[in-house]
């Protein structure tokens, strides 16, 4: 099966699109491994996110300031094995929006990723196996930047060779998907897979 989007760019985002939201076993596992408390961890985890995923910080430093605020003193293989744990838990994928990006791909379709992401996930994004449908993986790491931020889709599509009309932008965030729209672009909240399917065919149609 093959869809073809005519003169137009698919961009998707990656977390909770192509990714599964981490699972409570896994979120529970990164937990373990911290030995603190989970309320406190989280907001912690989540309070320094924009650092990582803008670039600012490292994931040394990262660690180091979740450290800080729950009080804890990890050795260099728990921070090790937090991050694992944590990369990992991001990496378990929704099978049908692959094989739709496939079908894109297959149908001659341009696609490309724009994720919020610190510098980890730039390789594992560009060599893992979907890997072969992007025509280009854009990382907010390396753009000094982060959705919503309306410079950065005008770097995708300057990068891509497009206006801002010509881009699809996919993602499961609808703050992320409004600013998009505000700079023209033809959006579409990802809320599962079946709507976003139903949301290619009819452009492809």
């Amino acid at each position: 099966m093959t869809l073809h989007i005519a003169d137009r760019v698919v961009v998707f985002d990656y977390g909770e699109v192509i990714s599964l939201e981490p699972s409570a076993a896994a979120r529970a596992a990164i937990v373990e491994i911290a030995d603190a408390d989970a309320e406190p961890f989280w907001a912690s985890y989540w309070s320094h996110r924009d650092g990582l995923d803008r670039g600012t910080i490292s994931v040394p430093e990262y660690w180091a300031l979740v450290a800080a605020d729950t009080g804890s003193a990890w050795s260099a293989s728990t921070v090790q094995r937090l991050w694992a744990a944590d990369f990992t838990s991001w990496i378990s994928v929704e099978t049908e929006v692959v094989d739709l990006i496939a079908e894109l791909h297959a149908g001659g379709t341009r696609v490309a990723l724009l994720s919020n992401a610190g510098f980890d996930f730039a390789s594992p994004f560009r060599f893992s196996p979907m890997a072969q449908f992007f025509e280009r993986v854009f990382v907010s790491a390396e753009m000094d930047a982060i959705k919503p931020s309306p410079g950065i889709y005008l770097e995708v599509t300057d990068g891509l060779g497009i206006t801002p009309a010509q881009l699809v932008f996919v993602d499961n965030k609808k703050i992320n998907t409004d600013a998009a729209a505000e700079l023209g672009a033809t959006v579409h909240h990802f809320v599962h897979a079946e709507g976003l399917r139903q949301f290619l065919t009819a452009l492809a149609a």
